[in-house]
């Protein structure tokens, strides 16, 4: 991956405060930025420019974000960040399921932009065809099928470690449940079918790698929305 100072950052936003508040912010961090008002533009620059990531408005003018999501999807596995007003889990899932990597409420804080920023472009960092995978305290070694916490063998049953991969291979990002149930159970049409299996099989588990599973540390719940595993450094 390229050094911070060079990485390359669309903007996406109708607002002009807020794309030139974004520009400043981003700046000052090294990043190199570009800016689109309207979704064609978007899509375009997303050509164009060759972005390393895109941060993304759903209200545009002239095409929800979603649609400029997938879109950009059809072609690319530039990362996306929204960044929106609309805060209703609906609105996050929908994104989320056309293949945004993050999703951020407005208004919002510069820190945490960054941060989220900042786990996204770590995710570019390890390959998909690395034999040992690992996140903080927790490791998988893709060859044996072997998962460690804290270098302690831990046993997990095959749909276990089918998720606790699956989120480690993106971890910080929100996973929604149709995105976990269509890749571990191929089932995402039948969400309310299998959903309530999704959640055991996570309690189980939160039971296995957390230091406290009634607090978990690791294996967060986006409610309404999903799963996600927190990026320890």
């Amino acid at each position: 991956m390229a050094e911070k100072q060079n990485l390359r950052i669309l903007v996406v936003d109708d607002e002009k405060a807020i794309r030139s508040f974004l520009r400043a912010s981003l700046s000052s961090q090294g990043y190199n930025v570009f800016e689109s008002a309207t979704g064609v533009e978007a899509l375009e620059k997303s050509v164009s420019s060759h972005p390393d990531a895109i941060i993304l408005d759903l209200g545009l003018p002239d095409m929800d974000g979603v649609e400029v999501t997938k879109e950009i999807r059809k072609r690319s596995r530039i990362p996306i960040i929204v960044l929106s007003v609309r805060e209703e889990a609906m609105d996050k899932v929908a994104a989320l399921d056309a293949g945004a990597d993050d999703y951020l409420t407005k208004p919002f804080s510069t820190r945490e932009l960054l941060a989220r920023l900042r786990a996204v472009m770590r995710r570019l960092l390890p390959s998909y065809k690395e034999e040992i995978l690992r996140v903080g305290r927790i490791s998988i070694d893709i060859q044996n099928h072997q998962v460690k916490v804290n270098e302690k063998e831990t046993d997990l049953t095959p749909t276990e470690y089918d998720i606790l991969k699956l989120l480690i291979l993106n971890a910080g990002k929100v996973l929604t449940h149709r995105q976990i149930l269509q890749e571990v159970w191929n089932k995402a049409d039948d969400l309310e079918g299998v959903l309530h299996l999704l959640r055991v099989t996570i309690s189980n588990l939160r039971s296995k790698i957390e230091p406290n599973p009634d607090r978990p540390r690791h294996i967060l719940t986006e409610p309404g929305i999903g799963y996600r595993l927190h990026f320890e450094n």
